[in-house]
């Protein structure tokens, strides 16, 4: 069992570091660990079959629809009017348009279901205005980078969706309701540090909107945020699946695109599907290679060898979920967030459910944690897209996203530690017990 450890995560790291994209680097290891137990050709079978049974799943078709939904969102002018409703929102509060920023990445990200997607969209607009202001360039970087993956907390979300495939069926409808609260005071944290650095360096407030502005700017947005409306009640009410939402998100998305907007044309649906199509076969390359992973983990023992450890460190639960938060975050450093949740769920989940924790706040929690991952360095998918869009470079952006770093994980300690942050609203509204 400790070779099988070592032979896993040693050869995965060494393939990660010398350069070997991260679906391969997964795939390797597992094939290599799987010939401990049986043979080459065993292993080679063991490994295929592996990961197209594990895609061999209705759940997952919501993936390549959200992803689709949010590229047709993206070219749609759709995204323009969530930034300019943000605008008028956050219009006077010290630093308006950082405000307006964050606003717009949970209301965006909230419907793209994608942070990188988010932080280039929302990103590229605003760090124009930003600088025009005489914001630093570094900061407003720090507020984009740090605010596009409220959109992954924020319903519907491809990650709980993955999540609750890992898991064996966790209620879709539950993680989403449950990743409400926790995503909007993720919004409101990074708000508050923002507008206290706006303020100390004196940033201007927003010009006073007119009635008509207000008017023109919530109406334009109304149908936007229809979306949430039909995916969220249609799931709520039983209407339809996660997977069945996701295709209603396509439709209602190119309608607006298409039909009420005008923005896009029949000529540009090929390059879009082709680019969603693109986007699609690597999330989900990653996700079989991760679910073989699983699996010959699981057959060395593993995930039990790693829960007795930590059981056998302390027997304190709030000792042990703070472990698992520490080690999630520096595995968050190096690894994206889809191969992390996939090749960790497994280890953590019988650890936490032993300790009592729900399935859906372990579920929040781990999404949260992730999601700070991906605005750190080495590897962080969110700080590359925002340091591109914003012009400025990684090492000057790190010292401004500090604070907003503080207020994650302080909000991570929160959910961790207070359940009901995140089971209120499942529960409540009767999705889940």
């Amino acid at each position: 069992m400790t070779n099988a450890i070592i032979l896993l995560f040693g050869s995965f790291a060494v393939l990660m570091v010398i350069g070997v994209p991260i679906a391969f680097a997964i795939g390797s290891a597992t094939f290599l660990t799987f010939l401990l137990f049986m043979s080459f050709d065993q292993s080679l079978f063991i490994v295929a079959q592996q990961m197209a049974s594990g895609l061999d799943s209705f759940t997952l078709l919501a993936i390549p629809f959200f992803i689709l939904a949010g590229n047709i969102m993206n070219r749609g002018g759709i995204a323009m009017r969530l930034i300019n409703f943000a605008q008028v929102l956050g219009g006077r509060l010290p630093g308006a348009l950082a405000h307006c920023n964050v606003i717009a990445n949970m209301m965006f990200g909230s419907i793209s279901g994608s942070a990188v997607a988010s932080a280039a969209a929302v990103g590229g607009v605003m760090a124009p205005l930003q600088k025009k202001e005489g914001y630093d360039p570094a900061f407003s970087a720090a507020v984009n980078i740090a605010s596009c993956p409220t959109g992954l907390l924020i319903p519907p979300s491809t990650t709980f969706i993955v999540y609750s495939l890992i898991t064996g069926g966790t209620s879709i409808a539950a993680l989403f309701m449950a990743g409400y609260v926790p995503g909007i005071l993720m919004g409101l944290g990074l708000m508050t540090v923002a507008g206290f650095i706006a303020k100390k360096r004196g940033y201007p407030l927003a010009p006073k909107p007119t009635l008509c502005q207000v008017w023109k700017s919530a109406r334009d947005a109304i149908l936007p945020l229809g979306l949430i409306v039909v995916i969220m009640g249609g799931i709520i009410s039983g209407a339809f699946t996660a997977t069945e939402a996701s295709a209603a998100a396509v439709v209602y998305t190119l309608f607006l695109a298409l039909v009420w907007y005008r923005e896009i044309t029949i000529r540009d649906l090929p390059a879009i599907i082709m680019e969603s199509a693109v986007t699609t076969s690597i999330v989900l390359l990653m996700i079989g290679a991760s679910i073989a992973m699983s699996r010959v983990m699981a057959f060395g023992g593993i995930p039990y060898l790693i829960s007795d450890t930590l059981l056998a460190l302390s027997d304190n639960p709030l000792a042990i979920l703070l472990l698992i938060n520490i080690a999630l975050l520096i595995v968050g450093t190096f690894m994206d967030m889809t191969p992390a949740l996939l090749i960790f769920t497994p280890i953590f989940l019988p650890v936490v459910q032993n300790l009592g924790m729900d399935p859906v706040h372990f579920g929040v929690m781990m999404t949260l944690n992730l999601c700070i991952g991906i605005c750190t360095p080495p590897v962080g998918s969110a700080l590359f897209v925002g340091c591109s869009v914003g012009k400025t470079s990684i090492a000057s952006v790190i010292k401004p996203l500090l604070p907003f770093y503080a207020v994650l994980f302080g909000l991570l300690l929160l959910v961790t530690y207070v359940p009901s942050i995140s089971l209120f609203l499942p529960r409540i509204l009767g999705v889940y017990q």
